[in-house]
């Protein structure tokens, strides 16, 4: 299991989510599902800390969203 970082774009909204995935070709078809509409893209640079999921009771799907600043506040 990995952890990736991938970019959801739709018109001038944007924001980042962190999936947890098989790989990062499964965590992108997951973004890609659940926001058909948007725009998905992996977000480099892979943190190698971070990228492998060492948590036995770890599933796929989204463990994490990043709103930009100025939607945020």
């Amino acid at each position: 299991m990995v952890k990736v970082s991938m970019e959801v774009r739709s018109g001038s909204a944007h924001f980042d989510v962190a999936v947890h995935a098989e790989s990062i070709q499964g965590a992108g078809s997951f973004v890609k599902d659940r926001y058909s509409k948007g725009s998905v893209k992996v977000k480099f640079q892979i943190e190698s800390e971070s990228f492998f999921v060492e948590d036995s009771t770890a599933r796929r799907g989204i463990v994490g969203l990043e709103l930009p600043a100025r939607v945020a506040a």
